[in-house]
């Protein structure tokens, strides 16, 4: 059976909660391969990826070598297996966060998104929310974060907004976010 991505829409936060503990993701901070080289590979500041200058379209492919991202101290992003490890040109940042679901209000709201490589994250202590050059971005792991895409990121505001029009912040699983430049 062919994998679909999940529909947050159609899922309780329990739900996506089950769906989140239950990716394991490759342990790429402890592979240190000796074999490193170039991945030919670029994320595009709107989350397209390519190869050679030509797009990866199949959304298995992305999901798998996203689950092999690692950015360094350095801020160079690789995609690494034990075998070897490869650079990878990121424009922005290597994800997008293409849906939202938020469930509660005020500090006992709960957000979670769903990234352009399907993965699952709530926002949290250790997944804030921040705002850069006007945009916002929500932490993923290992210093790597995903954009959030206009539609999500105008969804987080209006929540924003109408609990705090005079400094707009958002709470999430107990942490609270501001909103504007100035935070």
């Amino acid at each position: 059976m062919p994998y679909e991505a999940p529909d947050l829409a159609k899922l309780t936060l329990s739900d996506i909660a089950d769906l989140v503990a239950a990716r394991k993701l490759p342990p790429v901070e402890s592979w240190e391969p000796a074999n490193t080289g170039d991945s030919e590979m670029r994320i595009a500041s709107d989350g397209t990826w390519f190869h050679q200058g030509g797009e990866i379209t199949r959304p298995a492919m992305i999901r798998a070598f996203s689950s092999l991202l690692r950015r360094d101290a350095n801020g160079q992003y690789w995609l690494v297996t034990p075998q070897q490890k490869l650079s990878i040109i990121v424009d922005d940042v290597p994800f997008i966060a293409v849906e939202l679901q938020s469930e509660g209000e005020g500090a006992e709201r709960s957000l979670a998104f769903r990234l352009n490589s399907d993965d699952l994250i709530f926002a949290d202590a250790n997944h804030a929310i921040e705002m850069r050059g006007g945009m916002l971005y929500v932490h993923v792991r290992g210093g790597m974060y995903a954009k959030l895409a206009r539609p999500v990121y105008y969804e987080l505001a209006d929540l924003a907004l109408s609990e705090n029009p005079d400094s707009p912040s958002i709470w999430s699983r107990g942490a609270q976010f501001k909103l504007d430049s100035s935070a």
